[in-house]
């Protein structure tokens, strides 16, 4: 959950009681909340994977991934519609034989409607 007032993520973790004990103590002696300590802990985790010799090469295949799937959802859309949204460009690829024929039938109840007024 987002706190629209700082922007910050509310995140709850499960510890078992023992873990979550020493935790407790690390924290209290080191005169942090709980808190500050699981930021803290959170930061260091994602710098210690950062710093590993394979992180880079599967973050680039992570984000591959992210934008295949964009793709594939942005062509369902205009298949849906038959095209691209106004943003679009000139030299977007034409719309498909699927999305084609969804247009037929709407065009030839436009004629049909017009035709009976």
């Amino acid at each position: 959950m987002t706190d629209p007032r700082n922007g910050t993520k509310t995140l709850g973790i499960k510890l078992p009681p023992a873990l979550h004990a020493q935790f407790s103590l690390i924290a209290q002696l080191d005169d942090i909340s709980l808190g500050t300590a699981v930021l803290q802990a959170v930061e260091l985790y994602v710098a210690h994977k950062q710093s590993e010799p394979d992180f880079a090469k599967r973050a680039a295949a992570a984000l591959a991934e992210i934008e295949q799937e964009a793709a594939a959802r942005k062509a369902a859309i205009e298949g849906l519609f038959g095209k691209a949204g106004p943003e679009s460009d000139a030299s977007a690829t034409p719309a498909s034989d699927a999305s084609a024929t969804a247009e037929a039938p709407k065009a030839a109840r436009n004629r049909r409607t017009s035709n009976q007024e």
